[in-house]
This record gives structure tokens, C-alpha cells and sequence, in this order.
């Protein structure tokens, strides 16, 4: 049809009359009204009245701004054109959902073949490292049934290789390593189903392929009982850092907040740590003053006892390995906390699920081949 100049349209919406047509059209078409106007530009069988291309857009957005009004703001101001928050967050959830899903469906059937003795690796690994860093951080919830905030942990995980590091040296004269490829690991709940995901990402990035596979944490138990399950035969690394962090709250505890006291006993000790001597850091804590160091927040003893496998920060500098957990403590921050722990922030559980997901394969790179072509293929026109 061809017109000249513009025309001016009004969607009319027609709703059944009666309680049994409305369950005869939705029975029928899934439909709880008909646009006529819909009908005639063809977009009355596409989900939210958008478009593929416009679907995508739509979740770009939503994962790339700090809320869904600003998602609004941006749409309008990219693309010309309004598209309610409310929208905006139930296109989200369609697109993040479907990722999510397929994600699930992969990480299940990497987990069977693991289980099942199917998975093979080469008998010759290559050069190199493949480093795993995990780390988990509590997200505000709302959840039917419980009332008020629920806390969850979403456990967050970034797979990278030493193919993908370059390192440089910095203005002090130290060696700092820079990733240039990475893959970002996203699951609100428990280790049960989060190691599933985990362990696809690791393959799917060089697992069994490396010489050696590390993986860097700071030392939660449920990490180290996932490492012995999933990752045998990888190399765990406490976070000196974190680690560090340990020590100075202990000191302080220790000694009463007096920085002339603990400063000099944490960085004597981190010090210890770190040339490799932590058989002598644990005869000395159990010098320590018991009642003190028992009530502290951090039992120190305990905590590098537990790990006192995962400390040898000596031969792992010397081999060149890194050290620090770095790369997920930014990763909490750009795909966790930036997006989904603004003030007042409370989530749904699925809805964080599906901004999660969509944020990790846009950190990771991996919008074009995990988001848009299985968007494409799902609203894929049939011939």
C-alpha cells in the first residue's frame, strides 16, 4: 500500500464480552484481547508488540543501565522511540530467561557427561593455565510467602586463561597482570546447581586442555568441597589478599584498635605468609591471648589451617602464578553490585536471574553469540 503524506492511527483494543469468550480466545490464541491494528501490521503474534531486533534493544538496555527507568530514558533517546519500564522489564525477563535456560540445559548436560566418564580430554595438555575465580556475594530479595527482605547468595565466577593475560609493569616497577578475554559466571542460589555452570564455563574455556588449572578464592568451605568434586586435579590459591584482610581484623581485635600495636604484628605476619612460613604464623597464634583471638570475628588459626594447602604464596610467585582474586572482586561489582544493589533495591529472584545472566554475556563478550542468535532463532519468521 502506497500513501501519501502521513496517517494517524488509534489502537483499538477488542475484548470478549463474556467470561466464556474470553476462555475460548485464550484458550484458542493465548490472547486475553485482539488489536486490530496489531493484526494488520503483523506484530499482533509477537511477544510485548516488539520485534526481535526491538526485543534485544530492549535488554541491552535494561542489564546496561542502573534501572529500568533509565532503561526508558536511554531507549527513547537511542532509538526514538517509548517503551514504558514495565515493558521494559518484562522483555528482559522474556530474553534473560530464555539465556538462563539454555545455560541450564548446557551446564546439566556438561555435568552428565562429567558424571557419566563421557567427558574426554587430550593426553597431552598444552602450556599454560586456565584460572578459575569464584566468589559469592549476598543480593536483597523478595520472595512470595516470606515477607520482607530474604538475603540470597549469588555466587559469581569468571574463567580465563594465561593465553588471554598480558602483563605489564607498572610506574612502582610492578608486574601487573592484565586479562584481555574472559567469561563471567552468574547464578543467584545454591552451590548445588551454581558448580553445574561453573564447570560448563571451565570446559567450554580450556578445562583439561591446560597443564595446570587454578582456582582462586577465599576459601569458603563450600568452594574448597566444590574444588575436590568438580576440579580434582586443580590447584587452589587462598587470596593473599583477602587473606590479608583477615589478618588485619584480627590484629585490631587483638590489640584493642592501638595501630601501633597491630599494624606492625598484620604486616609482619601477611609478610610471614607470604614468603611461605605458615607453619611458624600458627605456632604463634597459639601463643596468642585465647579469649581474645576466640571472640574475634575471624578465627586466624582456623582459617589458614583450613587452607594452609591452598598458602604457599612462595613457589606459586615464583612459578609465576597469580595470587589475588582480583578479577571476581571487579566482576562482583560490575555485574552485581552496579546493577542490581542500588538504595532500596529488592529483587525477585528470577527477574535478578535474568538481569545477571545478561549482564555476565555482555561483560563476557558473548552478547552476539549467546543472546541475539537465540533470540533470532526463537522469533525466527516461519516459511
Amino acid at each position: 500500500m502506497t500513501v501519501n503524506g502521513s496517517l494517524r492511527f488509534s489502537r483499538y483494543v477488542l475484548r470478549p464480552k463474556s467470561q466464556k469468550d474470553r476462555e475460548r480466545l485464550w484458550s484458542a490464541e493465548g490472547l486475553t484481547a485482539v488489536v486490530p491494528m496489531d493484526c494488520y501490521l503483523g506484530i499482533a503474534s509477537l511477544p510485548f508488540k516488539l520485534t526481535p531486533a526491538a526485543m534485544l534493544e530492549v535488554a541491552y538496555w535494561a542489564q546496561n543501565q542502573p534501572s529500568y527507568q533509565a532503561a526508558e530514558d536511554a531507549i527513547l533517546k537511542t532509538m526514538g522511540i517509548k517503551i514504558n519500564d514495565d515493558t521494559v522489564r518484562l522483555a528482559s525477563n522474556a530474553v534473560g530467561g530464555m539465556v538462563f535456560e539454555r545455560d541450564c540445559e548446557i551446564a546439566q548436560e556438561a555435568y552428565e557427561r562429567l558424571c557419566s566418564g563421557k567427558l574426554s580430554f587430550p593426553s597431552r595438555r598444552k602450556e599454560g593455565i586456565l584460572y578459575i575465580e569464584t566468589d559469592g556475594a549476598a543480593l536483597n530479595t523478595r520472595q512470595k510467602n516470606k515477607g520482607g527482605s530474604t538475603w540470597l547468595e549469588n555466587k559469581l565466577g569468571v574463567v580465563f586463561s594465561s593465553d588471554n593475560m598480558r602483563f605489564l609493569t607498572d610506574k612502582h616497577g610492578r608486574r601487573q597482570g592484565q586479562i584481555t578475554k574472559r567469561e563471567y559466571v552468574s547464578f543467584v542460589g545454591g552451590v548445588d546447581e551454581f558448580k553445574k555452570h561453573l564447570f560448563a564455563c571451565a570446559v567450554r574455556n580450556g578445562y583439561g586442555k591446560y597443564k595446570k588449572t587454578i582456582i582462586l578464592s577465599d576459601g569458603a568451605a563450600w568452594i574448597r568441597n566444590m574444588k575436590e568434586e568438580m576440579f580434582p586435579d586443580a590447584q587452589q590459591i587462598l587470596d593473599y589478599y583477602r587473606l590479608c584482610e583477615n589478618v588485619d581484623v584480627f590484629a585490631k581485635h587483638v590489640y584493642g584498635m592501638d595501630e601501633s600495636k597491630y599494624k606492625p604484628w598484620s604486616e609482619r605476619i601477611c609478610a610471614e605468609l607470604k614468603a611461605g612460613r605458615f607453619e611458624g604464623v600458627l605456632a604463634e597464634l597459639e601463643k596468642t591471648d585465647q579469649r581474645a583471638a576466640t571472640s574475634s570475628p575471624v578465627n586466624l588459626h582456623r582459617y589458614i589451617s583450613n587452607n594452609k594447602n591452598a598458602i604457599d604464596y612462595a613457589e606459586y610467585t615464583k612459578n609465576g602464578y597469580l595470587i589475588g582474586n582480583g578479577a571476581v572482586e571487579g566482576a562482583n561489582k560490575t555485574i552485581l553490585q552496579q546493577r542490581l544493589k542500588q538504595a532500596g533495591m529488592r529483587w525477585n529472584p528470577e527477574t535478578a536471574q535474568c538481569l545477571l545472566t545478561l549482564k555476565a554475556k555482555h561483560e563476557s563478550g558473548l552478547w552476539l553469540r549467546d543472546v541475539a542468535s537465540l533470540v533470532a532463532s526463537r522469533f525466527a519468521p516461519s516459511v
